[in-house]
């Protein structure tokens, strides 16, 4: 494997928006932190109450590196509208993520799929990953019911994850109660690494625990505010007018 050559290499940061030497150290004294959010649909106030605020924060706290990425990779695993333009969304999800306060000069901010080292490090991942692993991921059932021919892509979604986790040796990972189990996965996997690749190949990802706002659905109670939601009245967008939200919440 040229496995030491793919992780955190200068080459696959260089691919970043911005980055520094330090963020590239092999063991950092520093906690390292990753997360990314798809660029699906527009960004809606439960993805800036529940995530991008608190990484913000996080990146402004001066106790952690922090690394932000779009992940188109992993929006490709649900079938999308014709008329669906991927390249603009990154564009659009990127430039919310600025104007909400994700400083380059703080934060490496990425587009997932200019790092080629994700997708090698998923196969090489899914190679160690057990199949009744994967069976038992709750979000892969619940979102397979809403396609007629799940792919198998939204199968091996959690391996992404992990992959991405792991790719830059992070250390604590902010998460939703539905990530949780993916989180599990991505440190079965780093153990396992370590037990036959290279012992302290990867550090053990933390959960990273804060205070998350969970907003639901302006139209169902019971689930969380979604971008996959077809009913755009369903949540409020951050680019939304003044009108556009009175009328979500007149219909709500």
């Amino acid at each position: 494997y040229h496995l030491k050559s793919m992780l955190l290499t200068r080459r696959s940061i260089r691919n970043c928006t911005q980055y520094k030497n330090k963020c590239v150290r092999y063991k950092s004294e520093v906690p390292r932190i990753f997360s990314g959010i798809q660029p699906t649909g527009d960004i809606h106030l439960g993805n800036y109450l529940g995530a991008i605020k608190n990484w913000v924060n996080l990146q402004n706290s001066g106790t952690y590196e922090t690394i932000y990425t779009v992940v188109d990779l992993h929006s490709l695993t649900i079938a999308k509208e014709p008329g669906y333009d991927l390249k603009e969304n990154i564009r659009e999800v990127t430039a919310t993520l600025l104007a909400c306060g994700i400083d380059p000069q703080k934060s490496i901010l990425y587009n997932q799929s200019k790092v080629s080292y994700h997708s090698e490090l998923t196969w090489l991942l899914l190679c160690q990953t057990p199949g009744f692993k994967l069976k038992s991921m709750i979000q892969y059932k619940e979102k397979a019911k809403q396609s007629k021919e799940p792919m198998v892509g939204l199968y091996a979604y959690p391996v992404l994850m992990a992959a991405d986790i792991l790719l830059y040796r992070a250390t604590h990972i902010p998460v939703g109660e539905d990530q949780n189990q993916h989180l599990e996965l991505a440190r079965y996997l780093a153990e396992k690494c370590n037990r036959n690749w290279q012992p302290e190949l990867f550090p053990i990802p933390q959960t990273l625990s804060s205070e998350h706002t969970r907003v639901m659905s302006l139209r169902d109670g019971k689930v969380k505010m979604s971008k996959s939601n077809p009913s755009a009245l369903s949540r409020i967008s951050l680019r939304d007018d003044a009108d556009t939200i009175k009328k979500s919440n007149f219909k709500s």
